[in-house]
């Protein structure tokens, strides 16, 4: 009886209504609203990009995504994007698991490390590398010496993507790992069950959704940067250039059409990831 006070006084209580229930108007409105701004700055530059692609015709399109400097382009892509994520991933678990599940000196400064690149233009963090790596940096004499090539050559780009992306995956698993919290590995460990295992067969299952929308988001980024790898690639056509610095390329030669065409590439590569992401998402929500 005492149970259904509270249930009555839910079913009329208006305030409680009102903040649940909108009418059709304000619901449609917003819908609507948010309608229009995703077709503006989403739907309109995506059918831009297509019409644009295919203006002038099918084989002036397979002309540009078939040229050599393209194909290298989206090679080089697909590679830096194949290392950089797994080491990310790495990182980020290994980052996550040691900030939710130990307490230690230095773990804020730790979490502000993450989040810096957040807060750090890629160009700087592509300059960063520069003056480090490069002819004139700190270590470009004991580079040369050794005849080791970093700037304007891939270990550089993987560097500086490397940079801009590994904040992703710690940062979708730290506030995951810290809502589960640690019972259930304890549990296991008065079982008997050691750091891998417990990690393997308790931690990763129940992580398992979040870190693959993690990778997603890295693989996201690390495909679409520009601004960091900009300054470390060289622009040096064929051979450092990534489908973004391509396309610029293609952009301020005045071929249009060929950048357009390859920037379809790089719009599939998205809507892909898209796609991969929404699952991710709607798994993880079950």
């Amino acid at each position: 009886m005492a149970g259904s006070v509270p249930l009555a006084a839910a079913r009329t209580n208006p305030v409680r209504k009102r903040s649940t229930k909108e009418s059709s108007v304000v619901k449609w409105t917003l819908i609507s609203l948010a309608v229009l701004v995703i077709m503006w700055l989403i739907g309109l530059p995506l059918i831009v990009v297509l019409t644009e692609a295919l203006k002038k015709g099918w084989n002036v399109y397979m002309q540009a995504i078939s040229d050599p400097d393209a194909l290298s382009a989206l090679r080089l892509t697909l590679l830096v994007a194949a290392i950089t994520v797994p080491l990310n991933t790495i990182f980020g678990v290994a980052a996550a698991w040691a900030i939710t599940k130990f307490k230690f000196r230095g773990r804020q400064l730790l979490i502000t490390l993450i989040d810096l690149p957040f807060a750090v233009s890629p160009v700087i963090g592509g300059l960063i590398y520069v003056l480090v790596y490069g002819v004139h940096g700190w270590l470009g004499p004991w580079l040369q010496e050794y005849d080791l090539k970093i700037i304007f050559a891939l270990p550089g780009i993987i560097l500086a993507t490397l940079f801009v992306t590994f904040p992703f995956v710690a940062r979708e698993l730290i506030p995951l790992m810290e809502d589960q919290g640690q019972l259930e590995e304890e549990a296991a460990v008065t079982l008997g069950a050691k750091g891998f295992r417990i990690f393997w067969k308790v931690t990763l299952p129940n992580i398992k959704w979040g870190l693959l929308y993690g990778i997603i988001l890295c693989n996201a980024r690390a495909m679409g940067e520009f601004g960091a790898v900009s300054v470390v690639s060289g622009h040096i056509r064929g051979a450092t250039n990534t489908l973004p610095l391509h396309i610029e390329i293609l952009y301020n030669e005045y071929q249009f059409s060929a950048s357009f065409a390859v920037a379809s590439l790089l719009l599939i590569l998205a809507l892909i990831t898209l796609l991969l992401k929404s699952w991710f998402t709607r798994k993880s929500s079950h």
